[in-house]
């Protein structure tokens, strides 16, 4: 209560800048013991990180010259200080036992020449690593553990009697048990010892349990889908639209195991086409505050690797009753449209539903419908006039995006698969059925956020801010050094401009570079209860509908929709909950998108091992000031660092992203030869030596 009452007096400006005297005399405090208790509770909101001491005064941090972030290690032993207004360089020296993934409050560093970009740690306030992953390494009983966090630059020491009995060499899973104050090693204990270093199934679960991700649903939820019907009840269609008689079909990639989007076509006589898009309705079966719930929300998204998925939802839900598999009846939410012939939508229905599909067809096999194949001609006669007609919506709407001005970013994915231990890694190929799908998707989340928008219920949207001044004039400003000149700037710039630029210099060969930085100028994509529109769809509303299987925003979407559509009243909706789940959710998103690089990272440098030595094509994907980063033609990513390059006193220039010497020039897009030096796997670095480029020949 006291340390509250206190809190409030420093917002207030009551005790901001004051010392304990000061302080003591305006609570009246007298006795030690009423000092000890106001020293006690500065003491805390100093340790939580609300207030801070400069110059014998405590003040509120917000109107500090401290800076609280969160410390992002470099194995070269710097760090940065990641906060909400920018990054800061934190020198080795200046980290004061700080590490990766630390919560702290910092102070900038005094600079003899003026200002300084560099930041000292003066306070941690939360320790960001519990556990992680490593390789053991044996010394006399005890031993240490090497993390394969590169960012966590110092090795955990572990006593002999918490090794677990792990042996030089073994990958293991570390309890960080303590953070000393010096600068000696952290101390930690082996909890389980996960396999060899190399194996590939051990290389594969470090990742996965370095990340914190779990395999293994609890008990109690695997507890809750067993008493889960495995069919659809007659009961369960009472006030639902039946679908069941209509033609609706799946599409999907031929290893899917989870079907969560269908549809239906049809054109009307008056030239319009309704669309259906039905999706599962798992917020049927997993409700608020039961154990399913929960560790869908702790999950928030299915995580993708090479050979297994991590779910949200336990198997008895994901690839049964909430899957719509072929032939069953199965509890949708429908959004059927109607789109005339410029696709505008013309009228539009959301409904509860009950749909049974009637084929799983892949997305190889509606491609090959849509290229005239004769086979698939036959074998799906029954199916080719709806395919076409979807080829034809898809059409329509596509052109009407990119008048809007969508930006169609051309980034190349990886396609990587395992099959009898050998991995294969090549670029993934983009379908007019993949974007047959994709087109009918974003049109139904747009009309389901409008929906509720114009409502005004609470509600989980999908967001893409503008860009940020700064980074819109680098892009600028890296633009007129390519010669291209803009007329907008950051306060008149629109998706139109960006898309109109892509589409001015599509076969030109600055095309990829100009991409490249472009996707670099943007923010990324969150969820949030407030609309600020999605940028990159030139979408004034937007969400996700379309996935609840796989993502949990879309299952709280589905979960506000029924309420109005039972006529609930949406003020008994909490904002302040759906906000809760939007952050968890866009912070979920960010942990498993940067674990499913990582592993492919990992299975794309155990590739490359098999190559080390020979050279191939590929482009400059990366300048930094200590090297170049080359991209192949299937897609593995590598590093030239700066002592390979051709001799020279080489100089970054930050503007252009190029890097120059008196005869020598390597910037974004420069096509190369490089040969592959080495592909470390505890790394997941491949390092490459350019031996061909337009200003050096190996002739």
């Amino acid at each position: 209560m006291i340390k509250n009452i206190i809190l409030e007096k420093f917002n207030s400006g009551e005790i901001e800048n004051l010392g304990f005297k000061r302080i003591f005399e305006v609570f009246s405090a007298s006795s030690n013991l009423e000092k000890d208790i106001i020293r006690k509770a500065i003491t805390e909101l100093i340790d939580e990180g609300h207030i801070v001491f400069d110059s014998g005064r405590f003040i509120t941090l917000k109107n500090s010259s401290f800076i609280k972030g969160v410390v992002r290690g470099n194995e070269r032993g710097f760090a940065f200080l990641i906060t909400e207004s920018g990054d800061y360089f934190i020198p080795n020296r200046l980290l004061n036992g700080a590490f990766d993934g630390d919560t702290v409050i910092a102070k900038k560093a005094p600079y003899k020449r003026g200002e300084s970009d560099e930041v000292e740690v003066t306070k941690i306030l939360e320790r960001g690593v519990k556990k992680l992953v490593g390789t053991f390494q044996g010394e006399n009983g005890f031993g240490f553990v090497i993390p394969d966090e590169k960012r966590f630059i110092v090795d955990i020491y572990i006593p002999v009697k918490s090794t677990m009995g792990a042996k030089t060499g073994d990958k293991v899973l570390v309890l960080v048990t303590a953070y000393p104050e010096n600068r000696r090693n952290p101390e930690g204990k082996v909890l389980e010892i996960i396999g060899r270093k190399y194996d590939l199934k051990a290389e594969e679960l470090s990742i996965i349990k370095n990340a914190g991700l779990e395999l293994d649903f609890p008990k109690q939820v695997l507890k809750e889908a067993e008493l889960i019907n495995t069919e659809v009840l007659d009961s369960e269609f009472i006030g639902r639209k039946d679908f069941t008689n209509d033609l609706i079909i799946t599409i999907d990639g031929e290893d899917s195991r989870d079907f969560d989007d269908a549809i239906s076509i049809k054109e009307n006589v008056n030239g319009t086409i309704t669309l259906g898009v039905h999706i599962a309705d798992v917020s049927h079966y997993v409700k608020p505050n039961t154990a399913i719930y929960n560790e869908a929300l702790k999950r928030s998204t299915s995580v993708y690797f090479p050979e297994r998925v991590i779910p949200m939802l336990p198997k008895k839900l994901s690839n049964g009753i909430c899957s719509l598999n072929e032939n069953v009846n199965r509890l949708t939410l429908s959004v059927v449209m109607d789109i005339n012939e410029r696709g505008d939508m013309v009228g539009f229905d959301i409904s509860k539903s009950v749909i049974r599909s009637k084929k799983r067809m892949t997305y190889t096999a509606v491609q090959a419908i849509i290229d005239g194949n004769e086979d698939a001609l036959s074998e799906y006669e029954s199916l080719v006039p709806m395919i076409k007609l979807c080829e034809k919506l898809k059409d329509i709407l596509l052109s009407k995006r990119k008048k809007n001005g969508t930006i169609e970013m051309d980034i190349k994915e990886s396609h990587i698969t395992v099959e009898n231990g050998k991995i294969s890694v090549e670029p993934r190929t983009s379908l007019d059925a993949y974007k047959i799908i994709e087109e009918f998707m974003v049109l139904a989340n747009e009309c389901v956020a409008e929906y509720v928008y114009y409502i005004g219920a609470p509600f989980c949207y999908r967001v893409h801010e503008r860009p940020d001044g700064e980074k819109l004039e680098t892009f600028k400003n890296f633009l007129n050094a390519l010669g291209i000149k803009v007329k907008w700037n950051a306060e008149t710039c629109y998706p139109k401009n960006f898309s109109d630029l892509l589409e001015s210099i599509k076969d030109e060969p600055i095309f990829g570079v100009v991409n490249k930085v472009m996707l670099r100028s943007l923010k990324k994509a969150k969820y949030t209860t407030s609309n600020l529109g999605h940028f990159g769809l030139s979408s004034k509303c937007y969400c996700h509908f379309t996935s609840p299987i796989r993502r949990f925003p879309d299952l709280t979407v589905h979960a506000i929709l029924k309420a109005i559509i039972d006529g609930k009243n949406v003020e008994d909706i909490s904002k302040d909950k759906v906000e809760e789940i939007c952050q968890i959710s866009s912070e979920n998103e960010r942990k498993a998108d940067e674990v499913e690089r990582t592993m492919d990272d990992y299975y794309k440098c155990r590739f490359m091992r098999a190559y080390i030595g020979e050279e191939f094509n590929g482009i400059i994907s990366g300048v930094t000031s200590f090297g170049v980063f080359v991209e192949l033609e299937n897609t593995v990513e590598g590093l030239v660092r700066l002592e390979t390059l051709p001799r020279g006193s080489y100089k970054f220039d930050e503007k252009t992203f190029s890097l120059y010497s008196n005869s020598r020039y390597y910037a974004l897009g420069e096509p190369v030869t490089v040969k592959i030096l080495s592909a470390e796997t505890s790394s997941r670095r491949v390092e490459m030596q350019i031996t061909e480029d337009k200003y050096y020949s190996k002739k």
